[in-house]
Order: C-alpha cells, then sequence, then structure tokens
C-alpha cells in the first residue's frame, strides 16, 4: 500500500505520542521504507549469503527493499553496535550470529542479550575440524593420539582471537585433553591459505566455507561439531562420539534493537520462519552444510543466552583476550 507524502510524514510525525491501539495500526503498515540488515562479515560468506537470502524473501513478501549491508570489523562488534544504536522501528535489523555470544563476554560496550532482540532463528551449521594432508592422522582419534604424543607442537589455526573456531578449539583442548598451538589469522583467507600449504596443521572451519576443499581432497575433514552428522557430509562423525557433550555451532538468526515494537518483531518472525519452509531457501542451506534452525523468539532468545553462558565459561577458563 502506498501512502501520500503528507500522510507519511504525519504518521511519523505522530507516532510517538499514539496510544497503544493506535501504535498497533501504525506496525500494520510496517515496512513504509525500506529496511537493512546489517552483517558483521564480508560479502560472500554464509553469513552474507543467509542474510540476502532472507531479504530478498522479505522484501518480495513485505512490499519494500531489505537492503545487506557488510560491516566487517571487530569480530563482528562493529555491525552489532550500529544495530544496537539504532532507533527500535524495524528498520535496521542484525544479521546474528555465534560471534555474538562470543563478544559478549570479549567486550563490554553492550549487552548482547539485553540490547538486541531476538527475532527470529535461522540456520545452524558445524565447524569442521579439518587436517592439511600432510598430517599423518586420518581420524579424529588418530589426530588425538598424536597431540597427546607431541604436546605442542601441532599448529591450529583460527581467523582471530574470539573466532567461533578460536574458542571451538580451545574447549576441545580442554575436553579432550590435548596440548594445540593456537595460531590466529587476520580473516578466513589467510587461515585457509596456510592450511592449504601446510604452514598450519588443523583448524575449525565454518562448513560453509569448507565444503569445496573436503570435497576435492585439499583438506582432510576428521569431524563436525555438532551433536549429530552433517546432513552433506553423513560419513564424518562428530566430535561428541569420541568426547561426550562436545558441540560448538555457528548460528544464525535476526535481532532487532531493544524496545523494537513486538508486532513488528511478530511479523518478521512470521515471514522468517515461512522462509525457512521455502525449498529453495531449505536447499540452499544444506548446500552450505547447514540446516534449518526455526521457532519462536523466545527459543531463539534462550538458546543465544545458553551460548553466551556457555563461550563465557571457556573464554574465562583460557583466558581469552580480544586481538
Amino acid at each position: 500500500m502506498k501512502l501520500p507524502r503528507r500522510k507519511f510524514l504525519h504518521l511519523v510525525g505522530g507516532v510517538a505520542t499514539l496510544p497503544a491501539a493506535s501504535r498497533f495500526a501504525w506496525t500494520q503498515v510496517y515496512p513504509l521504507r525500506s529496511a537493512h540488515i546489517i552483517v558483521g562479515f564480508a560479502a560472500g560468506g554464509p553469513a552474507d549469503i543467509l542474510a540476502r537470502l532472507i531479504g530478498q524473501w522479505l522484501s518480495e513478501r513485505l512490499g519494500q527493499p531489505f537492503v545487506t549491508e557488510n560491516r566487517p570489523g571487530a569480530g563482528a562488534k562493529i555491525a552489532t553496535e550500529t544495530v544496537v544504536r539504532s532507533p527500535p522501528d524495524g528498520y535496521t535489523l542484525l544479521l546474528v550470529n555465534s560471534a555474538d555470544t562470543i563478544n559478549a563476554t570479549l567486550y563490554s560496550n553492550f549487552n548482547f542479550i539485553r540490547d538486541i532482540v531476538p527475532v527470529a532463528s535461522m540456520t545452524r551449521q558445524p565447524q569442521v575440524l579439518l587436517a592439511n594432508p600432510s598430517v599423518p592422522a586420518k581420524t579424529f582419534l588418530e589426530l588425538i593420539a598424536l597431540a597427546k604424543a607431541n604436546p605442542g607442537k601441532i599448529s591450529m589455526a583460527s581467523v582471530g582471537n574470539g573466532s567461533i573456531g578460536h574458542v571451538a578449539g580451545e574447549w576441545l583442548k580442554m575436553m579432550a585433553g590435548v596440548d594445540l598451538v593456537h595460531v590466529p589469522y587476520r580473516g578466513a583467507g589467510p587461515a585457509l591459505t596456510d592450511l592449504l600449504a601446510g604452514h598450519v596443521q588443523i583448524s575449525l572451519n565454518g562448513m560453509g566455507g569448507s565444503v569445496e576443499y573436503i570435497r576435492n581432497g585439499k583438506l582432510r575433514a576428521l569431524a563436525v561439531t555438532t551433536t549429530t552428522r552433517s546432513e552433506a557430509f553423513p560419513d564424518i562423525p562428530t566430535i561428541s562420539e569420541f568426547v561426550p557433550g562436545y558441540e560448538a555451532v555457528s548460528l544464525f538468526g535476526i535481532g532487532a534493537p531493544k524496545d523494537t515494537p513486538a508486532e513488528i518483531v511478530d511479523k518478521l518472525h512470521a515471514e522468517i520462519n515461512a522462509a525457512l519452509g521455502d525449498p529453495k531457501i531449505r536447499a540452499r542451506v544444506a548446500d552450505m552444510g547447514g540446516t534449518i534452525l526455526a521457532g519462536s523468539s523466545l527459543e531463539f532468545g534462550k538458546l543465544l543466552a545458553d551460548e553466551t553462558e556457555k563461550w563465557g565459561k571457556v573464554i574465562r577458563a583460557a583466558n581469552i583476550k580480544p586481538a
């Protein structure tokens, strides 16, 4: 529905003083203009792809553009800060990811659980434990045996201090009782380049960015970090099959600034859940090695809180500091 400009400005100017019933009517015409989905990573990665998929769906269903805006840096903290400081009107949304549950402990600029409203969960994606083919261990158990026989001699790359691959690796070290040497890089590209070249031996990487290298044999996949095997690679075991209780997943969803009207949150949640049932979107998620994670906003919020608590314990135990 298109509104005359004068009527639109009148609505905008008066919304703050409207009673609850009138504010509800206001949200029924949302969105009246383009909205932005802020992504904390560069274009082309799983987070960016998911944001564009859901943005296209929302644009088609709600009649206004939902534009993906990439603001990489500081382990996605810059993007989250942008949304936290934005008006709570549904026009600036966050592509929530596991970095947010980690940064909640690493940084004190804002309180992620308090300042971001969970709108809808979207997908979960395993990390995959990769080894350069030159590593003599061909299975997860062989790697653990090799690490125990050579403490402090196996290098473990990550895309940076405090990344999901880093904290997942530190937790693996604790639970498996091994001494691995963490080698942080500035971004996925340099870390992957050195892993492929054999300058570092292993890494925990997102499945979405690893599929090609697993399939062409350039890297050896030893295990995935979810408690169930990947649908894309059912022959790859889970770490929890050998280390009970271990799980480390990359979560993706949509969040909004606190105080965003519940009616807008509900409207977005309903549309995103509808998108998650679309066969084309489900197939694209599967291609990246992920699985659909549908549920209520409350369930998403609890999941984020639980992940924040878990990674907080790992960060404090391993004395992880931001770069």
